[in-house]
């Protein structure tokens, strides 16, 4: 099966990825072509503005992951 991008709101920048044969994996991407893995990426692989862009939209994680900053 295909990988599903798809986002929680319809205003987000960031498109998530489905992929239902692998569990425990959050995988995120800006235009539909690079995918991030959050827990192994982020932030190390994002750009300055990837970064604030996933900040903004997903406080949770951003606050959750604060001490990688």
């Amino acid at each position: 099966m295909p990988n599903k991008f798809y986002k929680k709101n319809p205003d987000d920048r960031i498109w998530w990825v489905a992929v239902p044969d692998r569990i425990g994996e959050w995988l995120f991407s800006f235009d539909k072509k690079t995918v991030y893995n959050m827990f192994a990426d982020y932030p190390y692989k994002l750009t300055k503005e990837q970064k604030t862009i996933f900040d903004e939209e997903n406080p949770y994680w951003a606050d959750f992951f604060k001490d990688r900053s």
